[in-house]
């Protein structure tokens, strides 16, 4: 995905196709051209000042600290309210007078170190740095650079240093970047959880022992938390404190390039999870009071607090600012390879009132208006455009709840310019319907209601869980589903008791209608591909410090006579399928039968015939379902296999044929036999599926 070199013009302005898909916004058309038209002369600032982005967002080449051709140091940091900088580390003894930078204009600025006489680099590679900030007030104040490659913190202290990280031997990409996948699907993963053992995991362990079953269970991309830096391990890496440096606690930064690059090798890219909304509050080893003022980097007074999150709010209106957090991202695609990104906290950027205390109706008023923050809004559009600009293949993600039209439209049609956003509704409807309505009293319509209520034209991951629903004070699915249970009944030697029969089942249809009617991607969270127990909680104060919760038992998959086994193969195969038929790429599905005394729904999408039958009880031997293409249907994926913990009821040498008869709205009809609590995919025989 290498940048491209046309990229100085802006895009033209089309809302035509907008207003055309959705004529409901007309009333938003001066919203819509406003905002564009702030996009486009942030777009022509950036042309006159800095020769373009592509030079812009290149300022960690800069900023920071450098290594000239002939071993001298430049470093270079924007602190508008300092009154004096210096440097100070184990290069000089940690004097903190020695070293002083020079005050240059716009409030940048600069020192230039000398080789030393062997002609080496004075600050020599994993030594520590720290920038001494004189303030006007008389303070002195010892800060990390932003603009730090990598920072780690030694075993007894609780401040993270500044190491200067300039290898002798520095990993060399080996592979490139896999083609964009038509289908996207996403396997969400914590480095430091991703082991069964009570420990911090590591790069190397997730490169060597977690990608081959990402792999091996289908997954097509893999979207990582917590790489950005953050001192504090519990926040699950959403309170950044260093933005240029990968997480020292799980290894460095070459483990993490040699982690993507073999993932690139199996043909799986990665996003990154990239958290842009807020910083945290941390002065020694954040962003936060970095020349000793409030704002710097972020906005005064309460605009620059989140009070949710108790974090710093960016200004994006900042030039400054602007140049960090946009090369930021360069620098994750460049330096590690990174594919694209997931936005965090996108919703908390769209608005002033941040989401806080804001349930959103859908009107489309609450998108337009005063309550908009147009800066981070522009800061979006700017970033998504730039993006797939200089990297066409560059996949981003938008963490938005409130369903703001054109999130995931084209910057050029008056979009954000985002490529998908996360249905965030559909794990609520599972958690919802597990705690509060028994099985036969699922509402089968409003269900099918939330897997299709998505905007026409806006790409949507579909999830049944995500890092969000494991969390302590929540459960995992299979822990709503089978609670306790999971704690002796899960040997495949004894036969199932209900509650794990029932479990079982419905963990994959949840899975499967997830998959097949949601969105045009999906997402799983790390180890719930095999109905991981429990929930997950990091160690803090309140648990003593424990790892119990913080892992993922990757064990139990290969323990064999367990049935975490058997949803692994299930959910396997489940991937594997749409690889063949490709549903996620397809247009939306058309749903001929969601039947509320049945408990049954079915859909086709990609020429693929989907039934669910969710009833607890009844199995049904002659159901007839209409669909759009006549022949010969067989069964391709059945949840009722044995092998996948089913009961094995199905024939799958059955040939079903269609016969002309019009049913539920399609032109052909054929009899299915569909047990109780069971989903299969049939494919038509006679159409050539390839590509």
């Amino acid at each position: 995905m290498a940048a491209s070199e046309d990229h100085v013009s802006s895009p033209h302005l089309n809302f035509q196709s907008l207003l055309k898909m959705d004529p409901y916004l007309k009333p938003y058309v001066k919203d819509f051209q406003r905002r564009y038209g702030l996009f486009e002369k942030q777009l022509t600032l950036l042309e006159e000042a800095e020769g373009g982005f592509d030079q812009f967002t290149q300022s960690y080449k800069s900023y920071g600290v450098q290594r000239m051709p002939d071993n001298s140091l430049i470093f270079k940091e924007w602190a508008p309210a300092a009154e004096a900088l210096f440097l100070t580390g184990d290069f000089n003894g940690w004097d903190n007078f020695a070293h002083p930078y020079e005050k240059k204009e716009f409030g940048k600025w600069e020192l230039h170190i000398p080789p030393k006489q062997d002609s080496t680099p004075a600050v020599s590679h994993n030594s520590r740095l720290k920038v001494v900030a004189h303030t006007r007030a008389g303070d002195r104040l010892y800060r990390i650079s932003p603009w730090a490659k990598y920072v780690a913190r030694h075993e007894k202290s609780i401040i993270y240093d500044w190491v200067h990280w300039d290898p002798p031997q520095p990993y060399i990409h080996k592979h490139p970047r896999p083609l964009k996948p038509r289908s996207l699907r996403i396997y969400e993963s914590h480095v430091g959880i991703a082991s069964p053992e009570g420990k911090v995991a590591s790069y190397s362990n997730f490169t060597h022992n977690v990608l081959p079953n990402i792999k091996d269970l289908g997954y097509n991309c893999i979207q990582m938390m917590a790489i950005m830096e953050h001192a504090y391990y519990a926040s699950f890496g959403y309170q950044i404190t260093s933005f240029f440096a990968a997480s020292s606690r799980f290894g460095t930064p070459e483990e993490l390039k040699e982690l993507i690059d073999v993932a690139h090798s199996l043909g799986i890219i990665v996003l990154l999870d990239v958290v842009h909304s807020h910083a945290s509050k941390n002065t020694e080893d954040g962003l936060n009071q970095f020349d000793g003022s409030e704002s710097c980097y972020f906005h005064s007074g309460p605009r620059g607090e989140h009070s949710l999150w108790d974090s710093r709010l960016f200004n994006y209106s900042s030039w400054e600012v602007m140049r960090f957090l946009l090369s930021n991202l360069r620098w994750w695609m460049e330096e590690y390879r990174f594919d694209g990104f997931r936005f965090d906290g996108v919703t908390s950027m769209l608005y002033h009132h941040h989401g806080i205390g804001t349930g959103f109706s859908g009107g489309y008023s609450e998108y337009f208006g005063l309550q908009v923050d147009e800066d981070s809004l522009v800061y979006l559009m700017l970033a998504n455009h730039i993006l797939h600009t200089l990297y066409p293949d560059c996949i981003t993600i938008a963490e938005d709840v409130s369903g703001m039209p054109a999130v995931c439209r084209p910057v050029q049609e008056g979009g954000l310019g985002f490529d998908y956003r996360l249905a965030m509704a559909i794990p609520d409807k599972w958690i919802q319907i597990l705690k509060e309505f028994k099985d036969e009293d699922w509402n089968i319509g409003n269900l099918v209601f939330t897997m299709t209520n998505r905007r026409y034209g806006e790409k949507c991951i579909a999830y049944a869980e995500s890092h969000d629903q494991a969390l302590v004070g929540d459960k995992t699915l299979a822990f709503w589903l089978m609670d306790k249970e999971m704690y002796t009944s899960m040997s495949s030697e004894i036969p199932m008791n209900p509650i794990i029969d029932r479990g079982i089942q419905l963990h994959k249809m949840i899975r499967l209608l997830t998959h097949g009617l949601g969105g045009e991607a999906y997402l799983n969270f790390i180890g719930n591909e095999f109905g991981h127990p429990e929930w997950l909680d990091f160690p803090r104060v309140g648990n003593n410090e424990s790892y119990h919760y913080a892992r993922r038992q990757f064990n139990l998959v290969d323990t064999d006579h367990l049935r975490y086994k058997q949803l692994y193969n299930f959910d396997r195969d489940m991937n594997r399928t749409e690889d063949k038929y490709g549903w996620l790429a397809a247009p939306p599905a058309y749903v001929s039968v969601k039947h509320e005394g049945d408990k049954v729904i079915v859909f086709e999408r990609a020429n693929v015939l989907f039934v669910f039958n969710f009833h607890p009880t009844q199995s049904y031997t002659s159901y007839k379902v209409g669909v759009g293409s006549a022949g010969k249907y067989k069964i391709k994926l059945d949840s009722d296999e044995t092998h996948y913990g089913g009961h094995g009821r199905l024939d799958h040498s059955t040939e079903f044929f269609t016969e002309p008869v019009a049913f539920n709205d399609r032109p052909n009809s054929m009899m299915v036999y569909i047990p109780c609590r069971t989903a299969i995919v049939l494919a038509n025989e006679e159409i050539d599926y390839c590509d």
